[in-house]
């Protein structure tokens, strides 16, 4: 069989990328045992760690010192020759987080914003968040592969918001083309709750689960879609909006707690949910009695996606996983006669980080692809 001289430089493309997943993620290694990892000659992999080298993805590092003979040569993959910038647009914050492509938060930013905040005041905070997050990394705009923003809201595969309830002046904004001037990279548009799910398989409750409903619940409730452990947008970008459904009890699942009648004047809208959930944890009878109504509205929503789906596992996140010890008992007890077969429930630990660390994780997925793409060639970081 005769080799081309394509069949040869794709051959290399597929060594470079082997090479380069043995030693993403990993501690300094010694040629001996990046050959051992990749399975390829000694010499091979002489060479394309020096291809690497000059590229800048990989690192040499130091020998390590008290060892006999000649020392081995280290490398390491380069993190920091690329960046990453995730940013949350909520309706009362917008959050951002710098990290490097092993997806290490170097730095992040939170800004508020009012509710009631126009577009171009959310887009302006957006920036001013962004800017500032960068600046606490000491990173430059020039630095990034790629931005990943999540936002509320039905998003389009190009990064438009074709239907928002949550943001005012939101519906129809072109989100990925607004900021996509601001920077010299991609930039990528996510629902927020399909980003929060990301995280939940990336380093949360849902890590080596593959299919999982992830429940968003605060301010607003929705959910995001883990099947086969990739997340499920759907034909329109709409999969998990089950809060659409007005026989549903999502709607109105929120109004149970905001309603508390002893609420202070001074707790704010943000807050309350946390206020309830604390009173019913002392008995208060009021607070319980919310707490046990939101509880069967969110539980009718979760059954309609655990019959959909049939899910391993519901993460509960949000504002309300704070208060898990006080809603986990009245929410399976309302969930389980409504399912078939009724899944593990979680509450997550990543509270409020969790969609901005699923941008990060999407914005890193996007330079993997790239990364390992073996039909195009090795892109060059920026530093």
């Amino acid at each position: 069989m005769t080799i081309s001289g394509g069949d040869t430089s794709r051959l290399r493309r597929i060594n470079l990328v082997t090479t380069l997943r043995a030693l993403r993620g990993q501690g300094p290694l010694s040629l001996t045992e990046v050959t051992r990892r990749t399975g390829l000659s000694r010499p091979t992999v002489e060479s394309l760690t020096e291809e690497l080298l000059g590229s800048g993805w990989l690192k040499e590092l130091p020998p390590q010192p008290g060892h006999m003979g000649r020392p081995a040569r280290l490398f390491s993959f380069h993190a920091t020759g690329d960046y990453v910038l995730g940013v949350d647009i909520g309706s009362y914050s917008i959050r951002a987080a710098v990290a490097d492509l092993d997806g290490t938060v170097v730095a992040s930013r939170t800004e508020r914003v009012s509710a009631d905040a126009g577009r171009s005041v959310r887009l302006a905070a957006v920036r001013a968040t962004a800017v500032k997050a960068l600046a606490s990394a000491e990173v430059g705009s020039a630095q990034l592969a790629t931005v990943c923003v999540g936002t509320t809201g039905v998003v389009s595969h190009d990064g438009r918001v074709k239907r928002c309830v949550g943001l005012p002046e939101w519906d129809g904004l072109d989100l990925a083309g607004e900021l996509g001037a601001d920077f010299d990279c991609p930039v990528l548009v996510e629902n927020d709750c399909n980003l929060a799910a990301l995280t939940e398989g990336w380093i949360g409750e849902a890590q080596g689960v593959d299919d999982v409903a992830f429940v968003l619940s605060g301010v607003r409730t929705g959910a995001g879609l883990l099947i086969g452990g990739r997340v499920h947008r759907g034909r329109g970008g709409a999969a998990g909006e089950i809060g659409a459904l007005p026989l549903l009890g999502w709607h109105r699942a929120t109004s149970h707690l905001t309603g508390y009648p002893k609420m202070p004047a001074d707790i704010l809208p943000q807050e309350a949910a946390e206020y309830v959930f604390a009173q019913a944890r002392t008995g208060e009878p009021a607070a319980r009695w919310a707490v046990e109504q939101y509880a069967h509205d969110l539980a009718e929503g979760i059954a309609a996606l655990v019959l959909a789906l049939d899910p391993e596992l519901v993460v509960i996140g949000g504002g309300v996983s704070r208060s898990g010890d006080v809603l986990l008992e009245p929410l399976r007890r309302h969930l389980d006669p409504l399912c078939l077969e009724p899944p593990a429930l979680a509450v997550s630990t990543l509270s409020d980080q969790a969609v901005v660390l699923g941008a990060v994780r999407l914005a890193l997925d996007h330079v993997d692809a790239r990364l390992y793409d073996v039909d195009t060639m090795l892109p060059e970081p920026s530093s």
